[in-house]
């Protein structure tokens, strides 16, 4: 990477303060700053930084009052992150290099149908009636079941699974080891204490521009779809179960569990460790932050919850501040009896 100040600056659509025509060939963390290097200001807990960084380039909001002289040039954006996340996307782009073909050791059934310029890695496996779209990326050990379909500029990475009559839009990076498809948790009791699976006839829709983490697994509807909408990012571990619906655009963390016919509104972000017990719905807009179980629909647009059962954040916190307080107030208590 050798690029100008100036250039990285009309990738990003900012504003240069200092001298444009220096050089950056890397990227750095702003308190690791080095010459040569670009970085960006995003979290005021790190302002800090800015006046000692040795950074040649700092990534700045537009609105950044200074509160001292910077060695840096400044580019001024109006969103630092997304800035930078645009950089390092062009970036990425720039220096990848995409192998395409299918290797001698793949196994690709008759009938198969193939897009131009994909890539099928050693020991992946494409079982018939299935689809892959233009310039996909199927790696090694990857395991395509019957009827699956891929769409366009799809990234699946090794080890993935994704069981039959999957459905899979354009622009999807699953992770590795990631399992799509797999049997919903579908056990009916019987009188003598045994369990009796049932069918999970349904499958699993993914929509376009959507990321899931390693290790992550979503499981295949009873009956009809379990749907991941559009935008969705999901990160390392999380589970999703049968017939659940998560709205576009919604972002959820490591190790969180989405329990069956749950519906999931758009634009929520849901913290890790957060256990949604199933047949709920969650409004659009929601917060919930890290490690907090909800248990009942959550109606209200826009609502940050935490603790369990979720209630109100700020009103979580207050009772987790009241709680570490209980053994001097039982002292005071004491006292006054």
């Amino acid at each position: 990477m050798k690029f100008t100040v100036d250039q990285i600056a009309t990738m990003i659509q900012g504003a240069v303060e200092g001298d444009g025509t220096q050089s950056i060939t890397g990227f750095d963390k702003i308190e690791e700053g080095k010459s040569g290097s670009i970085s960006f200001l995003a979290n005021p807990k790190y302002e800090a930084f800015l006046y000692d960084t040795d950074a040649t380039a700092v990534i700045v909001s537009s609105d950044l009052e200074l509160k001292s002289t910077v060695k840096s040039t400044l580019i001024r954006v109006k969103e630092p992150y997304v800035a930078f996340t645009v950089l390092l996307q062009k970036y990425q782009e720039m220096m990848a290099e995409r192998e395409t073909g299918v290797q001698p050791t793949a196994h690709v059934a008759s009938g198969v149908q193939l897009g131009k310029d994909l890539f099928v890695g050693h020991l992946a496996f494409i079982d018939a009636q299935s689809s892959i779209g233009n310039y996909t990326s199927i790696y090694n050990h990857v395991s395509i079941g019957k009827n699956v379909h891929i769409g366009d500029n799809c990234i699946i990475y090794p080890g993935v699974v994704i069981y039959k009559d999957t459905i899979i839009g354009n622009n999807v990076i699953i992770h590795a080891n990631a399992v799509i498809g797999s049997d919903g948790f579908g056990h009916a009791p019987q009188a003598d204490g045994t369990f009796k699976s049932i069918p999970q006839l349904g499958n699993v829709v993914i929509e376009d521009d959507v990321s899931i983490g390693s290790n992550t697994t979503i499981d295949r509807a009873t009956m009809g779809s379990t749907i991941i909408r559009k935008g969705v990012k999901l990160d390392n571990l999380v589970q999703i179960a049968h017939n659940v619906e998560i709205g576009a655009n919604t972002a959820i963390a490591a190790q969180t569990g989405i329990s069956g016919s749950t519906k999931i509104g758009e634009n929520c972000l849901i913290g890790g460790q957060v256990g949604v017990a199933g047949h709920l719905s969650v409004a659009p807009k929601t917060i919930i932050t890290g490690r907090t179980g909800v248990t009942k629909s959550i109606k209200q647009t826009g609502q940050t919850l935490g603790g369990y059962p979720a209630m109100n954040n700020a009103e979580f916190l207050k009772r987790s501040a009241l709680i570490r307080r209980l053994p001097e107030l039982f002292e005071q208590i004491k006292n006054i009896k």
